[in-house]
């Protein structure tokens, strides 16, 4: 996640940003006039996209944090204090506070569930 312009260092916003619905479009796009070699590509695609597109904004955190830890090589317990350190050593912008909530959301909405 990066920092907004106007935002102070202390806040502790986090924002969710959708575009599900461009990316579907373009995928509906492709696909009228996709050849047959490139159809079940594109058709896996868009299922993807539409099958994620419903999450809500706690689910979607949820799996970014998830993403973050497993990209940082975190392999511990979701709910342990070492979650977060390593939440914030992945996201050094995150402030205390904010890794928190995301763990909190991150434990709130276990994987497969959204």
């Amino acid at each position: 996640m990066t920092g907004f312009p106007g935002l102070s260092r202390t806040s502790d916003v986090v924002l969710t940003i959708r575009d599900a619905d461009v990316v579907a479009a373009a995928l509906r796009e492709a696909l009228a006039s996709a050849s047959p070699e490139e159809r079940p590509g594109l058709e896996r695609a868009a299922a993807l996209v539409e099958s994620t597109a419903g999450a809500d904004g706690p689910r979607l955190r949820a799996r970014w944090v998830r993403a973050r830890l497993a990209a940082a090589g975190f392999e511990g317990d979701i709910t342990s204090v070492a979650a977060v350190k390593a939440l914030r050593r992945a996201e050094p912008t995150l402030s205390l506070l904010a890794a928190v909530q995301l763990q909190r959301e991150a434990v709130a909405h276990p994987e497969g569930t959204g």
